[in-house]
């Protein structure tokens, strides 16, 4: 275990959790590498979110451990601290401000001092005006910037919100199902979107779109009942005889 540890991005060995008595995540092994893109597919109720709530310090698992960036230990810090640390989520609904400017959403997300000296005083940087057209080049929104977010298309706004999370710079970034409500063009480019960040960090990436899931070309965990079903290429998984009787199947 030890020499695993310190080549990981993420670790988790053995993470069990209940609610109720239903056991959402069972005894569930996991690793991501630094630089890798890889999805998660599982039908409802599999532990995907729970996963998910485990790594951001939103849910603290019954036993396991939980390790980040070699030797940092997730189940000790709050959801506060793991975001500072350099994992990002984005959930399934957008959450942009609509009334903002593309440009304004991605300087407000802005990786800096957030205390009260720093942000009255705060004034934008030629740094920072350059990560920005950066960001809007990586999510395919420079020629919206000057649009407000509420005039964005779905599939836009779900864009956004990724720029919004490489804005605070992130070692990790966690996405739930990116392409829910796109249009096919949207889901094609944001296959593109998410090879092209996870070059510069790691992104874990759940969704039920297959299809996308093929476009991307990365390893494919899937998840049932709480533990790790079956894990290789997408071929391999969908293959699988488990996973047809427990996910594809149904």
């Amino acid at each position: 275990m030890s020499e695993t540890k310190p080549r990981s991005l993420l670790y988790l060995d053995g993470v069990s959790v209940s609610f109720d008595g239903f056991k959402a995540l069972n005894s569930l092994s996991f690793v991501v590498e630094p630089g890798e893109l890889r999805a998660i597919i599982g039908p409802n109720g599999a532990g995907k979110t729970t996963m998910m709530d485990i790594i951001t310090g939103k849910t603290r698992p019954d036993s396991g451990e939980v390790f980040f960036n070699g030797d940092i230990d997730l189940t000790k810090k709050d959801e506060a601290d793991i975001a500072q640390l350099g994992i990002g989520r984005k959930f399934q609904k957008p959450t942009v401000f609509e009334s903002h400017t593309v440009w304004d959403n991605l300087e407000l997300a802005l990786n800096r001092k957030r205390d009260v000296f720093s942000t009255l005083f705060y004034r934008l940087t030629a740094e920072d005006k350059t990560r920005i057209e950066e960001i809007l080049e990586t999510i395919r929104l420079t020629h919206r910037k000057n649009d407000l977010g509420a005039n964005l298309s779905h599939g836009q706004k779900q864009w956004l919100e990724i720029g919004m999370l490489l804005a605070q710079e992130p070692k990790l970034l966690l996405v739930d199902e990116p392409v829910a409500g796109m249009t096919d063009a949207e889901t094609a480019e944001t296959a593109v979107l998410l090879k092209e960040i996870a070059k510069s960090r790691s992104v874990v990436v759940v969704e039920h779109d297959m299809g996308f899931i093929r476009d991307l070309g990365v390893k494919v965990t899937c998840l049932a009942e709480g533990s790790v079903l079956a894990e290789g290429s997408i071929d391999f998984v969908s293959n699988d005889p488990k996973v047809i009787e427990n996910y594809l199947g149904r």
